[in-house]
């Protein structure tokens, strides 16, 4: 059967064992829906039982798949105060708040990790790439994550050391986006 794999000679193991050791996934690109898939995956995980805590940088307005999640017991979000400014529109101790407030998001997700079996960190690398979160934290904290917790990762332009420590890559590439037309996020849709 192909999809069971040797274990040091003891014998096969099938995937209940494979699902043990978490794996790290990335969604990124210039398209829509990094959060909207990666939403998808915490409810898929939820609906399976699995505990699942759903973690947002640099975002603090309402959205959809927020609302969606309080309909579950097994889905816990975190989320820090986002800023109503752009980073090129922050000046230097706005920026220097923005990196505090980031860091001591991906602290607390890191101190609660253990209690979850998939973790979800959205925008992180958008948060990383801005300058908001040291991106040596991030790899830190992947390369020591607990051994069974899965890790989603969304945002544009993840770097190749990020690439090389995930399992998927999926990029979600802007082709056309009515917002090239002026048409901004609408509720149910974008939001």
């Amino acid at each position: 059967m192909g999809w069971m794999t040797e274990r040091n000679g003891q014998g096969s193991y099938g995937w209940e064992e494979q699902w043990m050791k978490g794996l790290i996934h990335i969604y990124c690109g210039d398209g829509k829906g990094k959060t909207t898939a990666a939403a998808g995956l915490a409810i898929r995980a939820a609906g399976n039982g699995l505990q699942v805590l759903f973690v947002q940088f640099m975002k603090n307005g309402p959205s959809g798949e927020l609302k969606s999640f309080e309909r579950f017991d097994n889905i816990a979000v975190l989320r820090g105060e986002g800023s109503s400014k752009f980073a090129w529109d922050m000046n230097d101790s706005e920026k220097a708040e923005a990196q505090r407030m980031q860091e001591a998001i991906l602290e607390n997700a890191a101190g609660q990790a253990g209690r979850y079996d998939m973790l979800v960190l959205d925008e992180v690398i958008g948060t990383c790439g801005a300058g908001f979160l040291e991106i040596q934290k991030l790899y830190d904290f992947l390369d020591h994550k607990p051994e069974k917790l899965e890790i989603v990762l969304t945002g544009r332009n993840p770097d190749g050391e990020l690439i090389r420590r995930a399992d998927y890559v999926s990029e979600i590439k802007k082709v056309k986006h009515p917002y090239d037309r002026g048409i901004h996020a609408r509720k149910g849709i974008e939001q």
